[in-house]
């Protein structure tokens, strides 16, 4: 089967033998899988998928969406031919993949495979950030920094069918409207995001530069969740001004959760999210789709930055 292959600090294109799924297991025949920001990190070689994930260290990948070939769980959730999408822990960037039988999720009617393979790992992550941990309702104030990529668009359009005032932080000029099409209720520079606050809660998708203003715009007992550290990881937090305000700062990853953990994400969004994909209120935006014979143009579009919403690999 074809694959997207690290070779030498580079990815490219190349094969594997064929997959067959162990017990608790589907295999997939992948049809669209989503670019993330880890992806590129790890064709540097830094951040590996966890070891006992059991998946190669050289075929990136986290995200796919494609038709269930055969199952070999107790149970069967999904019959052969069914469309299905899923976080993983690495290789979806690939003509074929085994997952967790319990992390798949039904593609809603409507979504076309580009946007099923763009979805998974940027809905749940936003999800179980800023609803999961930052518990965001109606009539609270969010601040996504780093609103243009995958993640950033996922929670902007999340805050908006919560209910939330919405700021999104965009660097790109010619991405804010775009943004604010999705939901936003204002899409701004930066420096003039951070004077809309103060926000209950901040999702931080840029990194440690942002700390000094994150806990500065921050609202009492607010949260600040931070999931992206793109622009650094060593930062100053001012803990006076955290105290006063009662703050709380969190921190994570999906990667290295447990199949267990990741199926229980999965059954949530599946419940209090598809249902807003199925009826259009929802929408995962591509930027740009390559063939898997294309990977390395991919990574160069996705590394170049400016782009709004996902670039996608067409594994089919």
């Amino acid at each position: 089967m074809r694959v997207a292959e690290i070779k030498d600090k580079a990815i490219g294109p190349g094969t594997r033998e064929d997959l067959q799924p162990g017990f608790g297991q589907a295999l997939i025949r992948v049809r669209a899988a989503g670019l993330n920001g880890a992806d590129p990190i790890q064709v540097a070689g830094f951040y590996p998928p966890p070891p006992e994930a059991g998946v190669p260290d050289d075929v990136p990948g986290m995200e796919l969406a494609g038709e269930v070939v055969s199952s070999a769980a107790p149970v069967p959730r999904f019959e052969p031919g069914a469309r299905v999408m899923a976080i993983v822990a690495g290789a979806a960037q690939a003509e074929y993949a085994v997952v967790d039988e319990r992390q798949l999720m039904p593609v809603p009617d409507g979504l076309d495979w580009a946007s099923a393979g763009g979805f998974p790992e940027v809905f749940l992550t936003a999800y179980d950030a800023i609803v999961g941990q930052a518990k965001l309702h109606t009539g609270q104030r969010l601040l996504v920094n780093g609103a243009g990529g995958g993640v950033g668009t996922a929670a902007v359009q999340l805050g908006h069918a919560l209910g939330a005032d919405v700021t999104a932080s965009v660097r790109n000029e010619k991405n804010r409207a775009g943004v604010e099409e999705l939901g936003a209720n204002r899409a701004l520079a930066p420096d003039e995001a951070f004077e809309h606050g103060p926000f209950d809660v901040i999702l931080e998708l840029v990194g440690a530069p942002n700390l000094p203003d994150d806990v500065k715009s921050l609202a009492t007992w607010g949260t600040i969740v931070i999931i992206g550290v793109s622009a650094g990881v060593d930062g100053a937090l001012d803990l006076r001004r955290l105290m006063t305000k009662r703050g709380t700062v969190r921190a994570s990853t999906l990667r290295y959760r447990t199949p267990e953990e990741k199926a229980m994400l999965a059954r949530e969004v599946e419940t209090s999210v598809l249902p807003l994909v199925a009826d259009g209120r929802l929408r995962v935006p591509i930027d740009a789709e390559f063939p898997l014979g294309e990977v390395a143009a991919a990574y160069e579009r996705f590394t170049g930055g400016g782009h709004l919403g996902k670039i996608v690999l067409r594994c089919d």
